[in-house]
């Protein structure tokens, strides 16, 4: 169970390669002067004209971020490397679901793509400022079409790989694409998802969409109008796609991409980032909290259609010229240590995943990880909800031998980028995702906008603006003020409720709507789940508050067993007691049901809201991101 005065401190040799070794010190100097310490991460990049302000907040919370500079962030997460011996060094590494399918570019030759997929656009009629909807499994041609919009100036918007026709049509319509990036279909676990033929149905009838790209990945047959679609190899032949593309140099605060989130009720929010403030913001997290060297071979399994995805899979990597590592299978496709063999086949130094992932592999077993010599491996991050302390410690002990910096981190679609993290010299608190980033504050308030006191939980907020922060909501700059600024004037409104201890670390709690308040009680999900999967006969689990006669709610959990256990009604009675003894009597779960798996977004997030209306009898509502739906 959790223990937050337990601190792990890192092995030596992190701390020996740590590119911050005094990280208290780099917290004090960063919050002391926010501003300062950004500017100093910003002139780590090149920009065609220097800013004259680095933070304009006099329009808050519509705030500005070195305003007047010009810049594009191909220019550094691409072009700058060409002048040096980056630019013959591997920038991406790729490998099928088919683990013998190999793909590899240096940064030359991932230039090379990138212009090419640039002038088709072009070609087009795509111009800077038009809207790109890139709908994409994980393949390179994805990078090529990220930073082919972002090097015209284009704005793209990437939508995950396994929503519906209907949710993909929404955001299309509401984002008004003029292009569509597509692929015939993708590979998931053997079988092929039809992404062409949602696409078709998703732009029947839209207004926008004037074109159609079609990348070959499977190979399967689809319908291709002669008037809207064009294949992507063929486009590739003609002369239009030949030649050098400039980069174009944008304002430091033009649109490089909007994101739409997920999970939400009713019409999804689609937040703007901008070119400057994001690449600064991502440089410095890569550099100093997650302590990516130019040599690091970097593994970042979320897909490009989340936020993570999108900052940490695509731009992060790039702008510190190191080399990016893809893989489009999933954990356990063919087998659960398909990662592990990538791992020590590839040399991979940093891996970044899900608590979900790290959940499901660990219920296989230590066997399939320590089979393979996975020592490359000198940096483990975890981020997308609470990683609880069992799997913290699996992952740091079994996965990292003992001896890899393990880095949990919170931060949202809105953020662009992590916002608290434990930088890999600062002593870890299993559970917790660690102190707020360099240049960041936080607080804990209650409902009437009180700071409470330290182990208090309450509403978590972030004081201080910060460069990759979204800069509204597309279309919708009413709703940004209302949804973010307005509860607690001059904080930002994360949604989510934690708590921060005595040293200043934050322990998350869940989002706002995640909590369950029994019998007057807040108690939050994670809180409830991190005590059942710290159970031996439980593998992972997703823990719902349902309506009671008495309480208000009553807890509800679902969990997947461990291999060699069977449910029965001595364990939930022995799992009920477990978490009265660990976490707390109030906490006790009133029902607990074992099933073969959780519903999951394809992106590994549990959805307890489908959970929640199946015990209810309600309609599950939208399921178009239902892993195997």
């Amino acid at each position: 169970m959790t223990d937050e005065n337990a601190l792990i401190r890192p092995p030596q040799e992190v701390l020996d390669e740590a590119n911050v070794q005094d990280w208290e010190g780099l917290l004090e100097t960063a919050g002391a002067d926010p501003v300062a310490f950004w500017e100093q991460e910003a002139a780590e990049l090149e920009w065609s004209k220097p800013w004259e302000k680095v933070l304009d907040d006099s329009q808050a919370p519509f705030y500005h971020w070195f305003t007047g500079a010009r810049t594009n962030i191909v220019t550094n997460a691409v072009d700058r490397h060409l002048t040096t011996a980056r630019r013959n060094k591997l920038a991406l590494i790729w490998v099928g679901e088919d683990t013998s399918k190999v793909r590899t570019f240096s940064y030359f030759s991932l230039n090379r793509e990138v212009e090419k997929m640039a002038n088709i656009l072009r070609s087009m009629g795509v111009e800077k400022g038009d809207v790109v909807t890139i709908y994409l499994p994980r393949i390179p041609e994805i990078y090529f079409a990220m930073l082919a919009c972002a090097k015209i100036g284009a704005i793209h918007s990437v939508v995950f790989a396994g929503y519906s026709s209907e949710a993909l049509n929404a955001r299309i319509d509401d984002s008004e694409s003029k292009l569509v990036i597509t692929v015939d279909g993708s590979w998931i676990n053997g079988s092929v998802f039809p992404m062409k033929h949602i696409v078709d149905d998703a732009v029947k009838f839209s207004p926008s969409v004037e074109n159609v790209i079609v990348i070959r990945n499977t190979g399967t047959e689809v319908t291709m109008d002669p008037t809207r679609d064009h294949w992507y190899h063929e486009l590739g032949r003609l002369p239009i796609a030949q030649g050098h593309c400039e980069t174009v140099q944008v304002d430091a605060e033009d649109p490089l991409f909007i994101l739409y989130t997920s999970g939400s009720t009713g019409k999804p929010k689609a937040a703007v980032h901008t070119h400057g403030g994001y690449q600064v913001h991502l440089s410095s997290t890569m550099k100093n909290c997650l302590d990516i060297h130019e040599a690091d071979r970097w593994w970042c399994t979320a897909d490009p259609g989340w936020i993570t995805g999108t900052s940490y899979v695509i731009y992060a990597p790039l702008l510190r010229g190191a080399t990016a590592f893809m893989a489009e299978g999933s954990p356990v496709y063919p087998y659960p240590d398909v990662w592990w063999q990538l791992v020590e086949r590839y040399g991979i130094n940093g891996l970044f995943t899900a608590p979900t992932a790290i959940r499901t592999l660990m219920r296989f077993g230590d066997a399939w990880v320590t089979k393979h010599d996975i020592s490359s491996l000198r940096i483990l991050v975890s981020a997308g909800e609470p990683l609880n302390p069992e799997a913290w410690r699996w992952f740091h002990e079994v996965v990292g031998g003992g001896r890899c910096a393990v880095i949990d981190n919170w931060w949202q679609t809105e953020t662009g980028a992590m916002q608290v993290t434990s930088l890999p010299a600062m002593p870890k608190k299993p559970g917790s995702a660690g102190r707020p980033i360099p240049g960041q504050a936080v607080a804990v308030l209650d409902e009437a906008g009180n700071e409470v006191p330290p182990g208090t939980d309450g509403f978590l907020v972030l004081k201080n603006p910060w460069p990759s922060m979204l800069r509204t909501l597309f279309k919708e700059p009413e709703r940004y003020v209302e949804t973010y600024w307005s509860k607690y004037p001059g904080y930002y409104l994360t949604g989510d409720s934690a708590r921060v201890d005595e040293d200043g670390y934050v322990w998350i709690i869940g989002r706002t709507d995640d909590v369950i308040k029994v019998s007057g009680h807040r108690i939050g999900t994670a809180e409830v789940e991190a005590a059942v999967n710290s159970h031996p006969a439980v593998a992972e689990c997703a823990a719902i508050g349902l309506p009671h006669e008495v309480k208000g709610n009553a807890i509800h959990v679902v969990a997947v067993l461990a291999n060699g256990y069977e449910g029965s009604r001595e364990l939930v009675a022995d799992i009920r007691a477990h978490v009265s003894e660990h976490l707390s009597p109030i906490a006790k779960p009133e029902a607990v049901d074992f099933v073969d798996k959780l519903p999951k977004t394809r992106s590994g997030k549990i959805m307890r809201r489908v959970l929640r209306a199946r015990a209810l009898g309600e309609d599950e509502g939208d399921l178009s991101t239902l892993e195997n739906d």
